[in-house]
């Protein structure tokens, strides 16, 4: 507690600091301003709406020091499971990349093929932040455990590259991703050519089938939007009244990024720029609700489908109106994330199955160690009893 006859200092102190900056308050509110005309109406329209995600990591790590296992888990909205692998900080990096692989060299899975469309046999050729066999043998001590979420990331990018690229739609399709349509797990100018293998494929899907196929990112937190909200909502940008979204310039999101690069899109091409290898999409910000209260989203359209940002809102509407529990947030991904997720008894039983390997590992006479360490856990928690 602060001491009371402390109070009135630390409280002016605030003030005036929070007066010093009023300078970047009006300077939000002035770049506001800028882009506030090009707001935009959404007309609501009706399609299927199909989310891929990878599950949380959060709820999916099955842990028992010193043992980590993260079970990477890949399911759609209607609950399909399109992926379902399991690694640890010390799974051999070249054995997980040969498993993508039959004898002879044919992908068996969605990241197999996409590695096998992208020039790339192993892990480490994909993402730079994946350690080769090699060095966590010698110096595992230099490699961070935090690859296994990596892993997990380039399998939902798999996934969302398998389901374009090889498979047919019956009807025009929006497909929704769990986050933005940026990434820097890939090395070099691989997502470049991600992205211009997934617009190929929209094209002939479009050439061969007469289906449209549409991809967005939908993120659930963004430094974009955490950086012009307050401005927003004191310009009024998005009037009471229907669904709304406008685009975000370019150089108004480099603001909001400690790394310009991760704003740099593939307008840099055509400028002469550098190559933009972390972003394939355009950054909107959406409401789909009709009030002033209503939750606003950062939505990353498909940079090829830039144009058609009309329409692909309208189709999102149909599905966000319905969001449930979080409100105005497309139902498809929260779906996606029910059936993802694993919980409650779910979780107990593969929690189970973590100590039922573990002991058996143990030598004959020790096996009830295990028993007795899982049946005596941390005695400070006893401390809250």
């Amino acid at each position: 507690m602060f001491d009371p006859e402390v109070l009135p200092q630390i409280k002016e102190v605030v003030r005036t600091r929070a007066g010093a900056e009023r300078k970047l308050l009006d300077e939000l509110r002035d770049e506001v301003r800028s882009f506030a005309g090009d707001v935009r109406v959404i007309k609501p329209r009706s399609t299927t709406a199909v989310s891929l995600v990878a599950s949380d990591g959060g709820n999916n790590r099955l842990v028992f020091d010193p043992f980590f296992v993260q079970l990477v888990r890949v399911v759609d909205s209607y609950g399909k499971q399109l992926c379902l692998d399991a690694v640890s900080p010390t799974t051999d990096t070249d054995e997980l990349s040969r498993a993508q692989f039959d004898s002879g060299g044919r992908p068996l899975t969605a990241l197999g093929r996409m590695m096998n469309e992208l020039g790339v046999r192993t892990l480490h050729e994909l993402s730079h932040m994946i350690h080769d066999a090699k060095m966590m043998k010698e110096a595992p001590y230099k490699v961070s455990p935090s690859w296994v979420l990596v892993y997990r990331d380039l399998c939902e990018w798999a996934v969302l590259f398998d389901r374009i690229c090889y498979h047919t739609f019956a009807t025009d399709t929006l497909l929704v991703r769990d986050g933005l349509l940026r990434s820097k797990l890939f090395r070099g100018e691989l997502f470049i050519a991600w992205r211009k293998k997934i617009e190929e494929a929209i094209q002939r899907i479009y050439k061969q089938d007469r289906r449209r196929v549409f991809l967005v990112g939908v993120a659930k937190h963004s430094k974009v939007l955490a950086r012009y909200r307050l401005a927003m909502a004191i310009e009024s940008a998005f009037p009471v009244g229907e669904a709304r979204y406008v685009r975000v310039p370019r150089k108004l999101e480099a603001k909001a990024y400690v790394w310009p690069e991760y704003a740099r899109g593939t307008e840099a091409e055509e400028m002469g720029g550098e190559a933009p290898k972390f972003v394939i999409g355009d950054m909107y910000l959406v409401r789909f609700g009709n009030q002033s209260g209503d939750p606003v989203w950062a939505v990353d359209v498909f940079s090829p489908q830039s144009s058609q940002a009309s329409e692909i809102f309208g189709y999102l509407l149909a599905d966000a109106i319905d969001g449930f529990p979080v409100p105005f947030y497309p139902r498809c991904l929260q779906r996606a994330h029910e059936h993802a997720e694993v919980v409650d008894l779910d979780l107990d039983i593969l929690q189970d199955e973590i100590f039922r390997a573990i002991r058996n590992m143990l030598p004959p006479g020790k096996q009830d160690v295990m028993d007795a360490v899982r049946l005596n856990p941390d005695p400070s928690g006893r401390r809250y009893e």
